[in-house]
């Protein structure tokens, strides 16, 4: 009976999340009609030339942009929530989005406090992609040092959000001597956006993205036993230090690339898994990790179009629409269900 309840779900996602991506290429500064829409896509004929240049080079791909980023962001979220048995904890708790920043930071200020020792020539997304990439691969792999020593879980969440303190002081000190042009840049980048990625570009978010959800599956099982407490996963014969390492591995890879592509994105990685968690009302990740995949792409496929602001010319930072929408309805889910399944 559950096998076909969640069956059904599924299905009923998938054509949820195939409608919020037509809804979301339908919108733009431009006004472009569905049917013409619907016909880019598919490859036919426009009534405009251009119309098909805006759907296929920037109205698609930010789509796409979309549905990566909420399903990795949502994944890496549940991921941290079920290794350190924390509600509170999302994709960033490990201050790998923190490295990002801070990359993306000293390539936009550190030329200015410094006198040029930091420049590493033009700042643009390419540039960006790759000193945010560089941040958060730094901090990972300090991460995945310390996590080889360290037994205690608890310990490695709260030594994590020690290096997420120390690269935002540092971006602090940074903020504080760069001029107000960089500054202003910088805070720009930090409102996330989703619309800024070339096709090849993308393809490598695809790659990234795509490989840390091929990790997570092979934890599955681990993740489970994670439920219970780290004593009853190893009495499963779960290898502890191993499993942790592939969950925080994974959990790097799609946090960290996001940030480095997309910029920090908050909100989706915290509260999707606990949306998942309330509607499907179920621990089993072998349901729970495709679920929050389909939930948090939906989820922020749907803030895209609310902060392209239909018809308008002015974009929103995605940031803020993705609490200010996504909020509410966990609060009221959760009020609504009186108790919180974890």
């Amino acid at each position: 009976m559950h096998q076909k309840k969640y069956t059904l779900a599924f299905i009923l996602l998938l054509v949820l999340l195939v409608i919020c991506f037509c809804i979301s290429i339908s919108f733009g500064s431009v006004t472009i009609p569905f049917t013409d829409t619907i016909s880019a896509i598919f490859g036919g004929e426009l009534q405009k030339e251009s119309w098909g240049y805006i759907i296929r080079n920037y109205r698609i791909p930010k789509a796409i942009t979309a549905i990566l980023t909420g399903g990795g962001l949502a994944l890496s979220g549940l991921l941290m929530q079920t290794l350190f048995r924390n509600p509170l904890a999302g994709p960033f708790v490990l201050g790998i989005s923190s490295g990002a920043s801070l990359g993306a930071a000293i390539l936009i200020m550190g030329a200015s406090m410094l006198s040029g020792i930091f420049t590493f020539g033009v700042v643009n997304n390419v540039t960006l992609a790759i000193a945010s990439s560089t941040g958060s691969f730094l901090v990972l792999l300090s991460v995945m040092v310390v996590a080889a020593k360290v037994k205690d879980t608890m310990a490695l969440l709260i030594i994590g959000l020690m290096f997420g303190s120390i690269t935002a002081a540092i971006v602090s000190v940074l903020s504080y001597f760069t001029d107000a042009e960089q500054l202003q840049q910088y805070i720009y980048w930090s409102f996330g956006s989703l619309g800024n990625l070339s096709w090849s570009q993308l393809g490598l978010l695809a790659i990234i993205i795509g490989t840390g959800i091929f990790i997570s599956i092979f934890t599955i099982k681990s993740l489970n036993a994670f439920l219970l407490g780290e004593n009853y996963a190893r009495s499963l014969g779960v290898h502890i230090k191993k499993q942790r390492f592939l969950i925080i591995l994974a959990t790097g890879l799609l946090a960290g690339g996001i940030t480095a592509f997309a910029g920090p994105i908050a909100f989706i990685g915290l509260a999707v898994p606990h949306l998942t968690r309330q509607v499907f009302n179920t621990t089993n990740h072998k349901i729970l990790i495709p679920a929050v995949l389909l939930y948090g792409a939906i989820l922020m496929l749907l803030c895209d179009t609310i902060a392209q602001l239909p018809s308008s010319a002015y974009v929103l930072p995605i940031n803020a629409i993705t609490s200010i929408i996504g909020a509410p309805v966990v609060i009221w889910l959760l009020i609504r269900k009186k108790k919180m399944v974890f």
